[in-house]
């Protein structure tokens, strides 16, 4: 294969994982959606929408097996197709999360709001920016804002903290809400997986520009 076809599909693979990456950013979004609206309908369809996220997924990882077969690529070139193919993994486990928060608002149906949601509109909305900006400091190799998005988890983890304390006192104060809760107890916790995912992915871009493996947002407890 010459070079230049080479580098041709190197872009390729590249972009196809932006394009997976729209469609994480996506879902997550219409879940959000779905939950605030209680969208039953939309909620079905974030479900079935997942396994075209899941066929995605293993069409960009089946090219990148096979340039690394064909083509045997070294240094930079290999480590590119490295953290794409781990990039991937964790933006479909992303979508998994989004899934999950579809589901979730099945399980809720019609019941009513056990209160207004405002810190879970947040965390997603952050989660999102996170991935965005993540998949930016990827095609810009810059590992300063990786680390600073990284960084940004923290943020996830405050406001899960603070979600947490207060379905636990809806909890304590009326067990009858208890299913409600802890259901959107649920939604928060698969948002705040989906930040430490991001972590993972800007934690391969210094690993894509150093060749190093550097842990990032080291958990402080």
């Amino acid at each position: 294969m010459a070079r230049v076809t080479y580098d041709k599909y190197l872009k390729e693979l590249q972009d196809d994982m932006l394009t997976l990456g729209s469609m994480v950013e996506k879902a997550i979004e219409r879940s959000l959606e779905a939950l605030k609206k209680r969208d039953l309908a939309l909620a079905r369809q974030i479900i079935d929408d997942d396994m075209v996220i899941n066929m995605k997924r293993f069409e960009i990882e089946e090219r990148g097996i096979e340039l690394i077969a064909t083509q045997q690529p070294v240094a930079k070139d290999l480590r590119v197709i490295m953290v794409v193919l781990s990039i991937i993994t964790d933006m479909e486990r992303m979508a998994d999360h989004a899934e999950g928060i579809a589901k979730i608002t099945l399980l809720l149906g019609d019941e009513p709001p056990l209160k207004p949601l405002i810190d879970i509109p947040r965390m997603a909305d952050k989660a999102i920016s996170m991935l965005h900006r993540s998949l930016s400091a990827f095609i810009n190799q810059n590992t300063e804002a990786a680390k600073q998005i990284s960084a940004e988890d923290d943020e996830i983890d405050n406001l899960y903290d603070q979600v947490y304390r207060e379905l636990l006192i809806f909890m304590l104060q009326d067990p009858r809400t208890i299913s409600r809760a802890t259901y959107l107890l649920w939604v928060a916790h698969n948002l705040e997986r989906i930040a430490d995912r991001v972590t993972n992915i800007c934690e391969r871009i210094v690993f894509l520009v150093s060749g190093k493996y550097e842990e990032l947002n080291v958990s402080k407890y």
